[in-house]
């Protein structure tokens, strides 16, 4: 379906986070498939760390001892690559090399330039992979205060909303349904079941137990996910995209990675309270394992916090 002039008309900020490695070259790749609105701007980014700063003499001065660290010169070269690419797509492109963790800078970085989204490459997705090569990505995802997007593909084509009745499964689903680059993209609204929590509603995707308080049978918790799916792709269809509402039965994490391979999706969009710590062990538990384990990209949704 075509792009209304409405839903073009809002312009977006984009932080991509690159350090030159082929899975950066994935989120450029993804971030110049997009549609994006005119006018946005897309500001390329990439950091040097405190510690190969460390190993220029100290008596250069801090101007002179970022100028010459170790690593910069690549640095750049990948930040002039990336922005010569994506300058075909006609949006504007800064570039810009960050200091310091390299988490703490890219969401320091999206905070002062006000972004709207922060796409980061994805270093593989089991347990070694994530710990070693893909913390970077994870962090930015609890700590921006804006959406986040860890690219997996090369495109940008169709979409699986995971949605729960929660609020923060709502916070997704208007950022879908207001992101004027989503309009093109067939959307299926997934709410999973799942029966063995039948001491809920069985809305757990966000931890949320909503506000039934007695215990429901497996038929009614499946009903009600059915209700919450079929109602998120009736009011994405009002506002103009094309979308359905699907029911699946199980472990949440499990049956939405299930889904995006089944469907051939190319983005799971999901909300998450985005908690650290202890309290991530309910709420966020099913956003962190899908992130981590999706074949696909995923756009992580969360309360969005203050700027500073």
């Amino acid at each position: 379906m075509s792009t209304t002039p409405e839903q073009m008309a809002t312009s977006m900020t984009v932080l991509l986070a690159t350090d030159g490695s082929d899975c950066a070259g994935v989120a450029v790749d993804l971030v110049r498939s997009i549609g994006w609105p005119q006018g946005s701007l897309i500001c390329v980014a990439t950091v040097v760390e405190h510690a190969a700063l460390a190993d220029v003499s100290a008596e250069a001065g801090r101007e002179a001892a970022e100028s010459s660290a170790p690593g910069l010169d690549a640095a750049r070269a990948a930040l002039d690559r990336a922005a010569r690419s994506l300058d075909e797509t006609g949006v504007r492109v800064e570039t810009a090399v960050l200091t310091g963790r390299p988490a703490s800078a890219i969401v320091e970085k999206a905070a002062a330039i006000h972004a709207d989204l922060v796409v980061v490459g994805s270093r593989g997705h089991g347990t070694i992979g994530s710990m070693v090569l893909g913390s970077v990505s994870a962090e930015v995802a609890d700590h921006a205060h804006c959406p986040v997007l860890v690219a997996r593909r090369h495109w940008w084509r169709r979409a699986l909303l995971a949605v729960d009745g929660s609020p923060f499964a709502l916070l997704a689903e208007q950022i879908v349904s207001h992101w004027p680059i989503f309009a093109a993209l067939p959307i299926e609204t997934a709410s999973v079941a799942n029966t063995a929590m039948s001491w809920t509603s069985g809305l757990a995707l966000s931890g949320y137990a909503g506000s039934i308080d007695y215990p429901m049978t497996a038929k009614e918790i499946v009903s009600e996910h059915e209700d919450v799916a079929a109602d998120s792709a009736e009011r994405l269809n009002a506002a103009g995209l094309t979308a359905h509402g699907e029911v699946l039965r199980g472990d949440p994490a499990t049956e939405l990675l299930r889904r995006a391979t089944d469907t051939s999706a190319d983005v799971i969009v999901m909300g998450t309270h985005g908690r650290t710590g202890v309290r991530r062990l309910v709420a966020g538990s099913v956003a962190r394992n899908v992130m981590l384990h999706a074949s696909c990209s995923v756009l992580v949704v969360r309360e969005a916090r203050p700027l500073t």
